[in-house]
């Protein structure tokens, strides 16, 4: 499924220093996942570091909301 970044996300990814691959790797291949009622959490540890991703599932793609690394 083809992966999209809102305006917001593509601001946090550019000022926390995240990379593309890693959010791909953590909502394909997470450690875990929360589920909310309109989106989902996903968490994986990349360089010492967790990732969390908040995205939500529509029809035919992935809508990444926000990255925070924790």
């Amino acid at each position: 499924m083809k992966i999209f970044l809102s305006h917001h996300a593509k601001k946090r990814l550019s000022e926390r220093g995240i990379q593309f691959k890693d959010v791909q790797e953590t909502i394909e291949m997470p450690e875990y996942t929360i589920s909310k009622i309109n989106k989902k959490e996903a968490y994986k540890k990349i360089n010492g570091k967790t990732l969390k991703v908040v995205y939500a599932e529509e029809d035919k793609y992935i809508k990444v909301i926000t990255l925070i690394w924790k």
